[in-house]
C-alpha cells in the first residue's frame, strides 16, 4: 500500500504541474494519461478485492491510517469538482478529469482495504438520527 501511495504522490504531481502549466502554456514534462486512469481502475478492482463487498453506505471512520485516507478522498472529490469548474472556462484534458474522479474512488478503496486489514468493521449510518 506504501509503494501505492507513492506512486499516487507522484501522479499528483505530475496534475499539479500539468494544471499550473494550463493549456497556452510550455509543454509539461509529464502529463496523466490515458495509462495513468487504467491503472487507477486496476488498482481500485485489486484493493476492493481485499475486502468484503459493502452493502451499504458507510461512515468515514474507522482506524487512524483509514480516517486519513477518507480525508485525502474527501480532498480529492473537492478538487474533482473544481477541475470541472475549471473546464467550464478553460480546458482540462479529458484523461486529468477521469484521473482525478478515480483517484477518490480508489481513496475510498483503500481506506475500507486498511479497516479491514486491522479488524476495524465498516460502520453503516444510522438514518434514525
Amino acid at each position: 500500500m506504501r509503494d501505492l501511495v507513492r506512486r499516487l504522490e507522484h501522479e499528483l504531481f505530475v496534475a499539479q504541474t500539468e494544471l499550473a502549466v494550463g493549456p497556452g502554456g510550455p509543454a509539461p514534462k509529464a502529463r496523466i494519461l490515458a495509462r495513468h486512469v487504467e491503472q487507477l481502475e486496476r488498482d481500485i478492482d485489486r484493493v476492493d478485492a481485499m475486502h468484503p463487498p459493502l452493502s451499504t453506505f458507510v461512515v468515514a471512520t474507522g482506524s487512524t491510517a483509514a480516517a486519513a485516507l477518507h480525508v485525502a478522498r474527501t480532498v480529492a472529490r473537492r478538487a474533482e469538482r473544481e477541475l470541472v469548474a475549471l473546464h467550464r472556462t478553460e480546458p482540462v484534458s479529458p484523461e486529468l478529469l477521469a484521473w482525478s474522479n478515480r483517484l477518490s474512488d480508489l481513496l475510498f478503496a483503500l481506506a475500507v482495504a486498511t479497516n479491514h486489514a486491522v479488524g476495524i468493521a465498516e460502520t453503516a449510518p444510522d438514518y434514525g438520527v
